[in-house]
């Protein structure tokens, strides 16, 4: 796999604060709510603003418990769950989100199909994981600030569902980070670990989202600032490995040829 860009270096880090950002960002919502897609729906734009579109499946991967299901919720503007339930079978969930490219200054509507399965499904289903692996362009490791055995289990993980899919794009999330006064992995340990495998690691916090007037309804452009650090951090992933992969950018990994 390509080594990371340097963040802010492929995706323009703020462009969806801006107005013509917002004027993109208008299209997953509905009335300041935002919109669920299913597999084979896509936002509408009006023909003047209308844009390619890269598609991604992302396997999200982590102990029970550390906040998967929780973690696609959130980015794809749902409910996150109460109480932990864990997920039977594979769940899949469609996010887009739009982004501007700092070199060309074109923007492009990334499709995020997420992909979670349950711990217990995997271990009993020997189909599971090969199926969620399957075509697979990125790979989301989480843990959890909160369970100090879901961060000593990532090189596990890592090697267990990424080892042998050395071009695939590869993230690491703690969840729970609003939690962080009760954290059971102090910074010097995310420091060593950055070092020791230089993949990206961003932090995201467990607190339910901010309301609409009605008290009920989630805000959806506070739930996008919530979780753009992330799409953002995927799209930069993604779109700089689709780069180097065809040739279009130089391959810096370590078994790339001088």
């Amino acid at each position: 796999m390509a080594r990371p860009p340097a963040p802010g270096s492929v995706i323009v880090p703020d462009w969806h604060e801006s107005a013509e950002g917002k004027e993109y960002l208008a299209c997953i919502l509905r009335k300041n709510r935002r919109r669920v897609f299913g597999l084979l729906e896509r936002p509408v734009l009006p023909p003047p603003v209308a844009i390619d579109t890269a598609s991604y499946k992302i396997f999200v991967s982590g102990k029970s418990g550390v906040g998967k299901t929780a973690l696609v919720a959130k980015l794809a503007g749902l409910e996150v769950p109460v109480v932990h339930h864990e997920t039977a079978g594979i769940q899949t969930t469609v996010v887009f989100w739009p982004a501007k490219l700092q070199a060309s200054d074109r923007v492009v509507m990334f499709r995020f199909e997420f992909w979670d399965c349950g711990e217990s499904a995997l271990k009993k289903f020997d189909h599971m994981l090969p199926a969620c692996k399957e075509k697979t362009d990125a790979f989301l490791f989480l843990f959890s600030f909160t369970d100090r055995a879901s961060f000593e289990d990532l090189p596990g993980q890592l090697a267990r569902v990424a080892g042998d899919t050395p071009g695939v794009v590869r993230m690491v999330i703690g969840s729970k980070f609003d939690q962080y006064m009760h954290t059971d992995v102090p910074e010097r340990d995310l420091t060593a670990f950055r070092q020791a495998w230089e993949l990206p690691l961003l932090r995201v916090k467990s607190v339910p989202g901010r309301r609409l007037a009605d008290g009920r309804t989630l805000d959806g452009w506070a739930g996008l600032a919530d979780v753009a650090h992330v799409l953002n951090g995927l799209a930069e992933q993604l779109w700089h490995q689709d780069q180097v992969a065809a040739g279009l950018l130089p391959d810096t990994s370590e078994n790339s040829p001088s």
